[in-house]
């Protein structure tokens, strides 16, 4: 039988926090309440790679984090503690930026098609005389050799018998036979199974398949059964000798048949637990085909986020933005709809054209305009991608609306419309690989940073059109999850999160006092300004929600969003006189703007962790397996990656939560302030719960609360597990509070899990429910 997880702790292990270092946290999660520990990828992965998605060898688990040692240690302290182990799993991309690192990729550079290990690397062999292309230069390459900045060194070395040539950092082997050539820059280069070429040629004229647009990251082919054996037997090994309980698989979209994948998969481990990191548009479901648990959770983040947000206030936050942009001569902002048209439809032109390049040449016939048509249906694709047959309707709306949008393409569009859909043709098959990345690449790392109205609703896999949720919106949303995929993981924080929980929580409350946001954001950009209204409103949220930030994370992160809007700047070709103007927000923030920051801070830090405990408490309580991201059960007030990668100090973690579990058993409860402990506590409290009581969370209905408030109210029925949660703190403290709002109980006594206090049968008013905390979790009595 599978074993499931209750709950997960994400773990991420980096040189710093090797396997042997998580053995000894591994007590401390097990305290905390956790079920499972769940690790970023351990394979061996680029020199310095604090991440690990970019592997080198998929035979070893890395030394640097511990290697296969460190991870027979760490399953023996972590099964000794009671836990579960989830491990990340990398399938789609090996990492290529250090190719001598990869020995894969290096035999494919030395031995070009004859090697081996070709076959494994999405490589369009039709391309530069079966030469793999490398876009690695900083000149054209006739300047580059008659720079000398070109190296050739032909003595012999292990992996590189005839030699190697290097370019700064770059270091690639010699083809067989071609050391003679050293005296002739020009032949050996030409006789060599690569071409050097400009850097940005990676946009135009790639021919192999990349992780998104990241040259570094090469696709591999999972779908061919020698390439999954070879790249899978570590993995497996894994599960088949007990050192993981569970995988995750990370963006599985990006593979040619991610369903037969899992296929593969679950008959290669006997059906063990896998997750997959999928992102769901709003009213897309996950293939209830597919042999998976469900999801890594982004659809309940968004959903939980929305139930704390004031509608209300978001229309005036977009009068705000228009505000903005008039303000600074920009032009009326575009429906969310028509602008992630815009950038999906700018990815595809610019750094994703070598893939739609690709699509082209795989055509059966030649079709006019392929290129631009192609283009325009992957920008009006609605999803990820299809997975056709299934999904058919989707492709569909997308020919629909690229006809509609460009009349003059209809007749290529329509050529298209049947290749498209014939999965036995390879512009089928790779059509999903490229709709996947242009969305991820336009929507999420685009068009969610030119869409500034409020931070917390672009967030990985949210949709911004869908500003909130009522709670009987939110209620049908996780009943849904219950019936449909009741394993599936829910998360708030994740590595990948454009912000943490907190700072979200933090910033919804701007949707609450849009007025008053307004007025400050005026001050603020009256001390500091890139010349960008709503660039100024995101990277003035950012610290906001972020407060206290260092100007340098504050600086790495607004010139991080500034290049991923590409609006002023891009990471191509970053414009310093624009970007001045960012790190003189960064600068001012603890300088000239510093008073006004904490004085607003202060006056919406109580709400935000109002908002934080109550998405907190819900997700921990609610359908699916909720996971913690490492550090969040105290507040985290991380932005976007490297910052929320920094590492967490556990031996304090388990410090302050053996202090509170001694305070709690003496009647003493933390307070809702700086340290967290309250956080701790929501956290410990609720994972303990459902660990030790899992017997108790059966079901999912709404609980009744009637009342002058009841709005305010988010109220859950589990199965003898109550849990109360507040919303729009901001609007209840303006009406006064609870007043004699009601939460409707059965007939029997319960016990608030979270302050210890015995409850009374039937009714009871929230405002002595919550007289503690803005949170409550009861659990009734036998």
């Amino acid at each position: 039988m599978t074993r499931r997880p209750l709950s997960t702790y994400r773990l991420q292990i980096t040189s710093r926090l090797t396997l042997d270092e998580a053995a000894r946290v591994a007590p401390y999660l097990a305290a905390l309440g956790a079920d499972w520990a769940y690790l970023s990828p351990l394979l061996a992965a680029t020199p310095g790679s604090d991440h690990g998605y970019d592997v080198v060898d998929h035979s070893l688990v890395d030394p640097s984090r511990g290697g296969a040692q460190g991870l027979e240690r760490f399953a023996a302290a972590a099964h000794g503690a009671g836990l579960g182990i989830l491990i990340d799993t990398v399938p789609n991309h090996m990492g290529v930026g250090v190719p001598r690192a990869n020995p894969w990729w290096w035999d494919v550079l030395r031995l070009g098609r004859s090697s081996s290990h070709a076959v494994a690397f999405d490589i369009d062999w039709r391309r530069s005389s079966d030469r793999v292309r490398l876009p690695i230069l900083g000149a054209a390459p006739a300047d580059v050799v008659a720079s000398g900045d070109l190296v050739v060194d032909t003595t012999p070395q292990t992996d590189a018998p005839d030699g190697t040539l290097s370019y700064f950092e770059h270091v690639l082997p010699l083809a067989p036979g071609t050391a003679a050539l050293a005296d002739d820059l020009p032949a050996l280069l030409a006789a060599q199974h690569y071409e050097l070429r400009f850097w940005e040629d990676q946009n135009t004229e790639l021919n192999y398949r990349r992780f998104f647009a990241v040259p570094e990251l090469a696709g591999i082919r999972v779908e061919l059964p020698d390439v999954f054996a070879a790249s899978h037997r570590e993995i497996v090994r894994w599960i088949t000798d007990g050192l993981a309980d569970g995988l995750r698989v990370d963006h599985p979209d990006g593979l040619s048949d991610p369903g037969g994948y899992l296929e593969s998969l679950a008959d290669a481990t006997g059906g063990a637990y896998v997750l997959v990191e999928k992102i769901l548009e709003p009213g897309e479901a996950l293939p209830d085909w597919w042999r998976t648990d469900g999801t890594t959770g982004y659809d309940a983040l968004g959903e939980i986020d929305r139930v704390l947000i004031d509608p209300a206030g978001v229309a005036a936050l977009d009068a705000l933005d228009s505000r903005l942009r008039a303000d600074t001569g920009l032009p009326e902002a575009e429906s969310w709809h028509d602008l992630t048209h815009t950038t999906k439809r700018m990815i595809a032109e610019t750094i994703l054209q070598s893939e739609v390049r690709r699509l082209v040449r795989s055509l059966p016939f030649g079709i006019v305009d392929a290129d631009d048509a192609l283009t325009e249906i992957v920008a009006c694709f609605p999803l990820y991608r299809p997975y056709l047959p299934a999904g058919r309707e989707h492709l569909d709306r997308a020919l629909a609306e690229a006809s509609r949008r460009r009349p003059d393409l209809a007749g290529p569009i329509a050529e298209l419309a049947p290749l498209l859909a014939d999965t036995a043709l390879e512009i089928a098959d790779r059509f999903p690989q490229l709709s996947g990345a242009v969305m991820a690449k336009g929507v999420e790392d685009t068009a969610f940073y030119r869409y500034t109205r409020l931070g917390t609703l672009t967030e990985v896999g949210g949709d911004p059109s869908i500003a909130a949720l009522t709670p009987a919106e939110f209620h049908a949303a996780q009943q849904d999850r219950l019936a449909a995929w009741p394993h599936s993981m829910t998360t708030l924080s994740t590595h990948d999160t454009k912000r943490s929980e907190d700072v979200r929580a933090r910033l919804s409350v701007l949707a609450e006092i849009p007025q008053r946001w307004a007025d400050v954001l005026a001050d603020l950009r009256a001390i500091a300004s890139t010349g960008h209204g709503p660039l100024d409103s995101l990277l003035w949220q950012a610290a906001v929600g972020a407060w206290p930030i260092t100007s340098e994370r504050l600086r790495d992160y607004g010139l991080k969003a500034a290049r991923e809007a590409a609006e002023s700047t891009t990471w191509q070709h970053p414009d310093e006189d624009f970007e001045r103007g960012v790190i003189a927000i960064a600068d001012a923030a603890n300088g000239a703007a510093r008073e006004t920051l904490e004085g607003f801070v202060a006056e919406i830090t109580g709400f935000g962790r109002s908002n934080s405990l109550s998405a907190k408490l819900l997700q921990l309580t609610g359908p699916g397996v909720p996971d913690v991201y490492q550090g969040s059960e105290l507040w985290d007030l991380s932005l976007v990656d490297p910052d929320n990668r920094r590492p967490v100090d556990f031996a304090a973690h388990a410090q302050l939560l053996g202090a509170l579990d001694t305070d709690v058993a003496h009647g003493l409860l933390p307070a809702v302030d700086g340290t967290g402990l309250a956080k701790m506590l929501v956290t410990s409290r609720a994972l303990r719960l459902r660990r030790d009581h899992s017997e108790l969370f059966t079901r999912y209905r709404p609980a009744e609360v009637v009342g002058e408030a009841s709005a305010h109210a988010v109220a859950v029925d589990r199965g003898r597990v109550t849990v109360v949660a507040t919303r729009l703190p901001v609007g209840l403290a303006a009406r006064g509070g609870w007043g004699d709002t009601l939460l409707m109980r059965p007939d029997s006594a319960a016990t608030d899990v979270l302050t210890g206090r015995r409850i009374d049968p039937g009714p009871v008013r929230l405002a002595e429910l919550l007289d503690t905390y803005p949170v409550a979790l009861l659990m009734e009595a036998r």
